[in-house]
């Protein structure tokens, strides 16, 4: 392998997405490559920039503190060729867009990246096992998780890594979600209360990733399993009862009542991610067999994550507009 080589594949990087997962990579990566001679490239929704919103004047003015070159961009209306049009010019794409462009753009960005034949694709694929999870899940985007896989492995031209984080560790704690429920004292468990989940936090994420990029000799074509915790619904609701100090009423959703309820609501995002991690196969893997504990990387478990977080949990008012 020679320097050179190396030296190039640092040099033109491209991030899609400067959302909550993307800045999270940006912080890290950033000062790691201060050898390359040209600067991180970022793709970001055009109206971030016409009309930003609070937390995107935020991200923009952290973006070119970082040094980051800022490109316009829409994922949701362009075709394929535009896209790979702008592909052309990097050697790696590092995808953090998730789903908010519409079903359908992460083969769209997929297709795009093996027609502009980018040396290196990092594909939006920061969640789950989707090999296990397979397509029929009741998920549409896990459907299309599972056939950006197929797509990537039907090529040897372009090298792919998967990052597999589970869940945001937030997540678990969304309202809307109904895990875990601070104003009604209530932890649901999904499924049974063995039932495990592996969850990362962005900043994790960020971290773990650079490592991953960064890593010599390079890792190409594989996945890397990645996790701040591992957990079952039994123990996140002994975890929760622990840092309150207080008894919370024990509630499990098992899959046929999950069922019953994803029948009435087909449509319920909520419902069918519920569904979904009731299931519990593909949604977990060891901590002991992550990257991070075989590289010995310390990460934020969910103890010490609802330890840091809980007084802006239990005062449900003060959530951050725009924090998902």
């Amino acid at each position: 392998m020679n320097h050179h080589h190396n030296e190039v594949d640092i040099e033109h990087m491209l991030v899609l997405g400067a959302g909550q997962l993307g800045m999270a990579v940006l912080r890290e990566l950033v000062p790691r490559r201060q050898k390359a001679q040209t600067p991180l490239t970022v793709l970001v929704a055009p109206k971030s920039l016409e009309s930003p919103s609070a937390l995107d004047q935020q991200s923009t003015a952290e973006l070119l503190e970082l040094g980051v070159e800022l490109l316009p961009f829409d994922l949701s209306t362009c075709s394929v060729e535009e896209l790979a049009a702008v592909f052309k010019q990097f050697r790696t794409v590092i995808n953090c867009t998730g789903f908010v462009a519409g079903p359908g753009t992460q083969m769209k960005v997929t297709h795009a990246a093996l027609a502009a034949n980018v040396h290196r694709y990092f594909p939006w694929q920061f969640g789950v096992n989707y090999d296990i999870v397979g397509k029929g899940s009741g998920q549409p985007v896990f459907d299309e998780q599972y056939d950006v896989r197929t797509l990537l492995r039907s090529q040897n031209r372009t090298e792919w890594v998967i990052v597999s984080t589970g869940m945001f560790t937030s997540f678990l704690f969304e309202p809307a979600f109904g895990v875990v429920d601070f104003t009604a004292r209530t932890v649901h468990g999904l499924g049974t209360w063995e039932t495990k989940v592996t969850v990362t936090t962005p900043e994790d994420i960020g971290k773990l990733t650079t490592e991953i990029v960064l890593e010599q000799p390079r890792i190409a074509n594989q996945i890397v399993y990645i996790a701040s915790d591992t957990l079952s619904y039994g123990t996140l609701a002994d975890i929760v009862e622990d840092v309150t100090h207080s008894k919370f009423k024990r509630e499990l959703l098992t899959p046929e009542l999950l069922s019953t309820a994803l029948s009435r609501e087909p449509d319920n995002v909520m419902a069918r991610y519920r569904s979904a991690f009731a299931l519990g196969d593909g949604m977990w893997w060891d901590k002991a067999r992550t990257y991070n504990e075989s590289r010995s990387i310390p990460t934020t478990d969910v103890r010490s994550w609802l330890t840091s977080e809980l007084t802006r949990l239990e005062t449900p008012m003060q959530r951050v507009p725009g924090y998902r």
